[in-house]
């Protein structure tokens, strides 16, 4: 969906696959990670010979989810293309509560997750991430008219609002460092039935995510402007990868090799994710980078890049 009101931040601050069940994901190509956090062999190698690669997905509109059976989102697509590259033609899904991604990941339930996590120090700890694939903000779904004047965190803190957010997301960590109540739930659907029933007062997540719910939804809610969070002043510029085990910095390298190709190229990226309604202002800015958003420096970040994230006012 297109974020029409997403401030001009230049940035991103900001085969066909079948879902399968954990079950069966037991007999797929994965394999679990040895005590050095790789399968002992090379893994596109065995990808390619497999000829598929099984992702794990959060059911998140528009980066990954099903839509009849069918496994798509940007996030997808941008696998499907990389992959394909790579001489991986499929890319099968099982969909994974938000929370359990990592761990399934490091338990080799899967080969990576395509999910537009955000890279966080504490994930980039438990995982290896790919380059920014998309960038983006935040905003609120609240009850149509805005009932408690809503337009950024701070705001939701002033307010006394009860927040739905999902388990594990960056959005339960605004949160608790604003120490604004929250309630945790597994689906941006469950969030929205949050605010429906009167359960929390505004659900938080990714303006995209929300744009795409309101426009599936015929319940009396909206959609607020869309805001870089800020936690003590600093803001919190986000971007999404590819997440892998640790122990295939192999694979996550051919990865970022192909995506590079596409991020770097304006038109290549809007082909692939502009289908799901991501506009050129979610294509990651130059100078953003995975190493900086794991070293969790926010504030030389956002100085370093203030031009181009059109933060320097």
């Amino acid at each position: 969906m297109s974020t029409s009101s997403v401030r001009p931040l230049r940035r991103a601050v900001i085969a066909a696959g079948s879902a399968l069940t954990l079950a069966a994901l037991a007999a797929c190509s994965s394999t679990a990670p040895d005590a050095n956090g790789g399968s002992g062999t090379d893994k596109l190698q065995e990808l390619q010979d497999d000829g598929s690669i099984t992702v794990a997905f959060n059911g998140e509109e528009p980066y990954s989810f099903e839509d009849a059976g069918e496994l798509t989102g940007a996030t997808i697509a941008l696998d499907r293309e990389i992959f394909g590259e790579l001489g991986v033609e499929g890319v099968e899904g099982v969909q994974t509560e938000w929370n359990s991604l990592i761990p399934g990941l490091t338990a080799g339930r899967y080969d990576a997750v395509s999910a537009g996590m955000s890279i966080l120090p504490e994930r980039c700890d438990q995982a290896l991430f790919s380059e920014p694939q998309i960038m983006y903000t935040t905003s609120f779904l609240v009850p149509e008219g805005n009932p408690d004047n809503l337009t950024d965190m701070q705001s939701a803190k002033d307010a006394g609002v009860k927040l739905a957010v999902l388990s594990g997301a960056i959005e339960a960590g605004y949160a608790n460092d604003l120490e604004i109540d929250k309630i945790e739930v597994g689906t941006a659907q469950d969030g929205l039935d949050a605010v429906t029933s009167g359960r929390a007062d505004a659900l938080a997540l990714t303006a995209i995510s929300l744009k795409t719910l309101e426009e599936k939804t015929d319940a009396p809610v909206e959609v607020t402007d869309s805001f870089v969070a800020e936690i003590d002043g600093v803001p919190q510029i986000g971007a999404g990868a590819e997440v892998f085990p640790k122990g295939q910095e192999a694979l996550r390298d051919a990865y970022n090799e192909k995506l590079a190709e596409i991020v770097s190229d304006e038109e290549r990226w809007l082909e692939v994710v502009g289908p799901f309604g991501f506009t050129a202002a979610e294509r990651p800015v130059e100078g953003l980078t995975t190493e900086k958003l794991c070293e969790g420096d926010l504030e030389s970040l956002a100085t370093e890049l203030a031009p181009e994230l059109g933060l320097d006012g």
